[in-house]
């Protein structure tokens, strides 16, 4: 069992930055593989980025290939979502979320495939 705490939401303006951070607690987070998804009112829960285990992978969603980044801190337990170049489209709340895996490279793009999730942080971009 992993508990994740998401950080860094906040209030910015279009063109800024923001990095939000995803700590997981209860177990180590070595052999889990990581996600970040976003859900804006009234929408369904969507894909922004995913990570292997090993951090050797990454997928990203069309709308934020090129302005976001998905790392890992395995020794801190911790993941981030670097956001760069923000739009008023990308205000939501944003999870992250984990599952167990058998491979160091998997990854994984689906609300369905993840086990534990946090409890969101929300970010809004201003125009």
């Amino acid at each position: 069992q992993v508990q994740l705490v998401e950080s860094g939401g906040g209030l910015v303006q279009a063109g800024g930055s923001l990095r939000l951070s995803c700590a997981a607690s209860g177990r180590t987070f070595i052999s889990y593989a990581v996600g970040w998804f976003r859900q804006a009112p009234g929408k369904e829960r969507g894909f922004v980025a995913a990570l292997s285990w090993s951090g050797g992978n990454t997928y990203y969603a069309d709308s934020v290939k090129g302005r976001f980044t998905i790392s890992r801190d395995n020794a801190k337990n911790t993941v981030y979502l670097q956001m760069n170049s923000l739009k008023p489209e990308d205000t939501a709340v944003y999870y992250c979320a984990a599952r167990t895996v058998y491979s160091a490279s998997a990854y994984y793009t689906r609300t369905y495939d993840y086990a534990y999730w946090g409890q969101g942080t929300q970010v809004t971009v201003s125009s």
